[in-house]
């Protein structure tokens, strides 16, 4: 087994961590708050624009299993990577797309995703793509949140 991290923000982290969870190689899934400024955030602050923190997921995969590429491919195909801070009807910072990598492998696979599908599509991609810092696991009742309902999807 080859066990890699990642954070990644593509939106309500409700949605993008039920995407991950259920993909195979991905061992493990939490949501969280990272690339702010504010010492263990809370979900209102984060939503109240003061701590700079976006909401992530942070995901544990088996890289033998699923390729860090084949993460990223999903990563940019499951929101809109050209909008700046927001996705569909959230809006704010929180929701910026984000990829904090762990590793030069993966910050180059995201540069080089980034650059070939704005150029394929002649689009400008608004993701930012920073060296992870701290993360913050956000509130229980967020882990998981569509899971413990039975829901596949955010429809909020």
């Amino acid at each position: 087994m080859n066990k890699q991290e990642i954070i990644l923000g593509a939106g309500c982290f409700w949605g993008v961590e039920e995407r991950f969870r259920t993909t195979e190689g991905v061992l493990e899934t939490e949501v969280g708050y990272a690339g702010g400024h504010t010492d263990q955030p809370t979900y209102e602050q984060v939503c109240g624009h003061a701590t700079g923190h976006a909401e992530v997921v942070r995901v544990v995969y088996d890289s033998d299993v699923v390729s860090t590429t084949a993460l990223l491919q999903l990563f940019y195909a499951m929101h809109d990577p050209t909008q700046i801070d927001r996705q569909g009807p959230d809006v704010g910072d929180q929701y910026r797309s984000v990829v904090f990598f762990q590793s030069p492998e993966q910050q180059e696979i995201a540069e080089s995703l980034k650059v070939s599908a704005a150029s394929e599509k002649g689009l400008s991609y608004a993701t930012q793509i920073v060296e992870a810092g701290h993360f913050y696991v956000a509130e229980d009742y967020h882990q998981k949140y569509l899971f413990k309902r039975n829901a596949r999807t955010c429809s909020i």
